[in-house]
């Protein structure tokens, strides 16, 4: 029956899309058409910074079309949650990105309630901010079972010193105050536990010419799990002249990572 499901969506690729509320959280629902109560596989896809579940539909067409359950929330201070200081916002791109990984568990309590997950496929993906909480999930949630990161970095610690950091630190009072500020996320930091982004298929995807994370982010974590051994089950692909943005062909590998998976 589910089998003979999948193949029909892959013919016509109608789907469902609405907009829903999980444990509180607005997210984007997407799923093939008339399978919305099966359990499927199912991938929770989070958007950049700075942009909402609606400007990344795209990742929910194409992976529902594919006969995928795709939830994709809202970040907070994002989308539907945006309280309209900007300032606020600009000041706290990393206490976001910890919130994105720690809201995880109850959206997948609330889609597990509802048995939508079908058993042992449960995907997690973002691109941008959200390619980066899909690597610090994977480090956290042993119970994800694959993971796709778009444009995205392992390196929390390093990288927040210069990306979006909740201030400029030009004397030494402003850079204990920086790395006090920053404290909390070296929990979180992907690259502090590699064997963990090791044991599931990991897809890692950047544009060569990205100008925001740069394409060395993700070039150096490939040559860390490389350099251990632990890189048997990634896979990297990159795109010459891309800037940050994501291509008919990012979403296409995509797509074909979670299926062949």
């Amino acid at each position: 029956m589910k089998a003979t499901a999948q193949r029909k969506v892959a013919s016509d690729k109608s789907i469902d899309i609405r907009t829903e509320s999980f444990s509180g959280i607005e997210c984007l629902h997407a799923a093939p058409a008339g399978l919305r109560e099966t359990a499927l596989p199912t991938v929770l896809f989070w958007h950049g910074y700075l942009s909402s579940k609606e400007v990344y539909a795209w990742a929910a067409v194409g992976l529902a079309q594919a006969g995928f359950r795709v939830i994709m929330p809202d970040a907070e201070e994002h989308g539907s949650r945006y309280c309209g200081d900007n300032a606020y916002r600009l000041a706290h791109f990393w206490d976001i990105l910890r919130r994105n990984i720690d809201e995880l568990p109850q959206l997948e309590a609330a889609l597990r309630e509802r048995g939508w997950i079908a058993e042992g496929q449960f995907g997690v993906a973002g691109a941008s901010m959200g390619g980066m909480t899909a690597l610090g999930a994977m480090a956290r949630y042993p119970q994800i079972n694959r993971v796709a990161s778009l444009m995205g970095s392992g390196y929390f610690m390093s990288l927040s010193q210069t990306l979006f950091p909740p201030l400029q630190a030009s004397t030494p009072a402003e850079q204990a105050e920086l790395t006090r500020r920053l404290a909390p996320l070296e929990a979180y930091d992907p690259s502090r536990t590699l064997s963990r982004l090791a044991d599931r298929p990991l897809l890692l995807w950047h544009g060569e010419a990205d100008e925001v994370v740069p394409a060395a982010e993700t070039q150096r974590l490939v040559q860390a799990l490389t350099a251990a051994r632990l890189d048997q089950r990634l896979t990297w692909l990159t795109e010459p002249g891309v800037g940050h943005k994501i291509t008919p062909q990012a979403l296409g590998a995509l797509v074909d990572f979670f299926a062949s998976h």
